[in-house]
């Protein structure tokens, strides 16, 4: 139950604020709520900068899963919940190989149709193509074959966000058009499980997950992640998410932009990797 403990740490907001010590702010940082017992939470609101001199609305959390502790960006809107989009690949990966839809990361599945014309994705895939490639329609069709009953299990066994995926007829879509939201803290939250082999599944579905969510790699530094657009639903949330290691430091992050034109896509991994290297998580040369 380590990812029901995660969120629980870094998803809700509890009264009463900690000791203002070095230990606790850093820089331009201001301490805000403390969240969830003992995991205090820094806002940066300097960083905010970053959104505004791109032209957009948004919000980061960064979680230190050795240190438990979370630097955040905008809180109200990282408290917020929209529809995970794509990024919720990684859950359905976990899913699907836990409950034997799929045999391994390298199986090819079917595309099953339905989602927007891309010409490059609009042909069977396997996850380890598919996740990258951010195939919506091979995971609409990996989340049939995990059913609406295992699905409906799961997330909520992971605790994951609000944990609601809709009737049978909402199994394949259910984290693109609702009813499942999830905030960005609560992401940072999940994906500490996952970085840490933590969630309640078999550790090789973990490191197969792990392996094909790798995107980079800088020096001793290695960048796992996933985008996400909610470009279906009202909020048109944009997101990157992941994690860092380096070392045996772990740090989960979530970042959420409004996107209101296609051509802001762009600035999810860009604005994402600007804010690891500022935080010092990544080094510069990380940043594009």
């Amino acid at each position: 139950m380590a990812a029901v403990a995660l969120v629980v740490l870094v998803g809700v907001a509890c009264t009463g604020t900690a000791p203002e010590t070095a230990d606790h702010v850093r820089g331009d940082a201001r301490l805000v709520d403390r969240v969830g017992g003992d995991v205090p939470a820094e806002e940066r609101e300097d960083l905010e900068a970053v959104f505004e001199e791109a032209g957009v609305e948004g919000t980061f959390v960064l979680f230190d899963t050795g240190e438990r502790t979370a630097t955040v960006v905008a809180p109200e809107e990282a408290r917020r919940r929209t529809v995970p989009a794509s990024t919720f690949k990684l859950v359905n990966s976990v899913i699907a190989l836990q409950t034997g839809a799929v045999s391994d990361v390298d199986e090819v599945v079917p595309h099953g149709g339905g989602s927007r014309p891309v010409p490059e994705r609009e042909r069977d895939m396997s996850m380890r193509e598919a996740l990258p490639a951010s195939n919506v329609a091979v995971y609409r069709e990996i989340a049939r074959r995990v059913g609406h009953g295992r699905m409906a299990a799961w997330v909520d066994r992971f605790d994951y966000g609000n944990r609601a995926i809709g009737g049978e007829e909402r199994v394949d879509r259910f984290w693109l058009e609702g009813p499942l939201e999830v905030s960005p803290m609560e992401q940072t939250a999940f994906l500490a499980s996952l970085a840490r082999a933590e969630l309640p599944v078999e550790d090789r579905h973990l490191a197969a997950v792990r392996e094909i969510a790798l995107v980079d790699r800088i020096g001793d530094h290695a960048l796992f992640a996933k985008t996400g657009w909610g470009g279906t639903v009202e909020s048109s949330p944009g997101w990157w998410v992941g994690w860092v290691e380096h070392g045996e430091d772990v740090y989960t992050f979530a970042l959420r932009v409004h996107i209101e034109e296609e051509s802001q896509l762009e600035l999810r991994e860009r604005l994402g990797r600007e804010l690891l290297v500022e935080l010092g998580v990544l080094p510069p040369e990380a940043a594009r």
